[in-house]
């Protein structure tokens, strides 16, 4: 089962905090561990809101909304793509996320399993189906791991 695992803050508490090499440290430590383990499949922090923008849909219209977005309760500041037996074992993992108190930052880690094209059952036809397998072919060969 492959889960994304968002790494979740407030919006108010982004520029209270600019990663130390403590924090890198800690970090790159714990991707190890992931790696290691055969669990990881990708991973990226995110930079902060302010370099960033929304695209909202709403009754018909497309606004944008540039950064930052200190107004939300939630945003999400990175994230990784974790191949693992169970959401149980991804919590597990999550549970080990390196977490220092000293920095004052309330963060959560969120963990949403991804759908598989098996999820779709008969709605994914044969012809969706082989459409999507060359699109993910078309990917792998547009940046090299094809």
């Amino acid at each position: 089962m492959r889960v994304m695992v968002m790494i979740k803050g407030h919006g108010a508490d982004e520029d209270k905090i600019a990663p130390t090499q403590e924090m890198l440290a800690q970090m790159g430590a714990y991707n190890e561990e992931l790696v290691k383990a055969g669990i990881m499949l990708a991973g990226e922090g995110l930079k902060p809101s302010a370099a960033g923008a929304k695209v909202v849909f709403e009754g018909g219209t497309t606004s944008v909304v540039d950064g930052p977005f200190t107004e939300s309760k939630e945003i999400i500041a990175g994230y990784w793509i974790w191949q693992v037996a169970s959401l149980e074992e991804a919590v597990e993992w999550a549970k080990r996320c390196p977490n220092d108190p000293k920095y004052g930052v309330t963060a959560t880690l969120e963990i949403r399993p991804l759908f598989e094209m098996e999820d779709f059952g008969a709605e994914l036809t044969p012809e969706l189906r082989e459409r999507e397998e060359k699109l993910a072919a078309e990917i792998k060969a547009q940046h090299g791991e094809g």
